[in-house]
């Protein structure tokens, strides 16, 4: 596997993490409130969970069939994907 294939691997699993934490915090509002909006976030980040699942055994199993030249895109997608739900992290908590 090449580091930049394991940089997108690893910055997915991160994803994943986050999201984890985040469908964690939703579901529990949601039990508590039986609110409608929480379980639309749920799916969203079930959504999210899944594409980043998808992407991470992609970039494990598929690596000589990517082109090289095309990682570093992905990665910019990737690491604005991970800023996106930190920040949705942080406004969730507070």
């Amino acid at each position: 596997m090449e580091s930049t294939s394991a940089v997108l691997s690893g910055v997915s699993i991160v994803n994943m993490v986050v999201l984890g934490i985040l469908m964690s915090m939703f579901g529990k509002m949601y039990v508590r409130t039986r609110a409608q909006m929480p379980l639309g976030m749920i799916v969203f980040s079930v959504m999210l969970f899944l594409h980043n699942i998808i992407g991470a055994y992609a970039y494990f199993s598929m690596d000589e069939l990517f082109s090289h030249e095309i990682f570093p895109y992905l990665l910019g997608v990737h690491i604005a994907e991970l800023a996106g739900i930190l920040i949705f992290l942080k406004i969730t908590m507070d």
